[in-house]
């Protein structure tokens, strides 16, 4: 028996479905909306940004569940051709695209100006700012063809550097890439026929509160809610939409 339709996307369910693509960095909020996922699909597929910086520490484990569930793909997000096939190759996997989730939550260079390492910073202009406009550009001519998607734009506000903690010169750079490139689309969101939303977070530590929070709005799958940005914060009195 098929079921019913409605208005709001079950919370559970477990099938192909609905296809769910997720892309960024490794982060604990990259995990903690993988974690999501898993309570929606049996598969999900997922491109990260590989860490190729100086001193890149090891990223979070994922749970075996998390494993099992997760179609990996290679992405080179400095390649605009790898952005073409990286979508093709996420629509193979799951047959459609029905919601892709972009998480920006870039790796941190702290470091002085004269010491800042110049390959390192190659690296986060391609991985962490030209890659976003690359793969939008992407997943956009494929909503857009379809006439229905959501685009969920996800990004963690990075803190200050304590008094005698060198300051982090490139990761808050790529944000405010990010961030202005979200705002961008977000604004020219009513001419397309796909969802568009955003999404921001300044509550280190609570990944999982974030990631929840964000599927709830995804899941309604409402076309009204489309060029908002909502925001997350330490407490539930503290959430509130722009």
């Amino acid at each position: 028996m098929k079921p019913v339709a409605t208005n709001v996307r079950s919370l559970y369910t477990v099938s192909m479905t609905r296809g769910i693509f997720i892309a960024g960095n490794e982060s604990a909020l990259s995990r903690a909306v993988e974690t999501e996922a898993v309570n929606r699909v049996e598969h999900f597929a997922a491109a990260f940004i590989p860490n190729r910086l100086a001193g890149a520490s090891a990223s979070p484990m994922n749970t075996a569940q998390t494993e099992k569930a997760r179609l990996p793909l290679d992405w080179n997000p400095g390649s605009p051709i790898s952005a073409r096939t990286l979508v093709l190759a996420a629509e193979n996997r799951l047959e459609k695209i029905d919601d892709a989730i972009l998480i920006c939550a870039p790796p941190s260079i702290r470091c002085s100006a004269a010491e800042l390492p110049l390959a390192d910073v190659e690296i986060m202009i391609n991985d962490h700012i030209k890659g976003w406009f690359f793969l939008v550009k992407e997943l956009a001519a494929v909503f857009r063809s379809r006439s229905r998607g959501t685009l969920a734009l996800v990004y963690s506000d990075t803190g200050t550097a304590a008094r005698d903690e060198a300051s982090d010169l490139l990761g808050p750079s790529s944000l405010a890439s990010f961030r202005a490139f979200t705002q961008s689309l977000l604004a020219s969101a009513h001419v397309e026929p796909y969802i568009t939303l955003g999404f921001s977070g300044s509550n280190a530590g609570n990944e999982a509160g974030f990631a929840s929070f964000l599927f709830k709005h995804i899941d309604e799958g409402n076309k009204r809610s489309s060029g908002k940005l909502h925001k997350y914060g330490k407490f539930r009195l503290f959430e509130r939409l722009v």
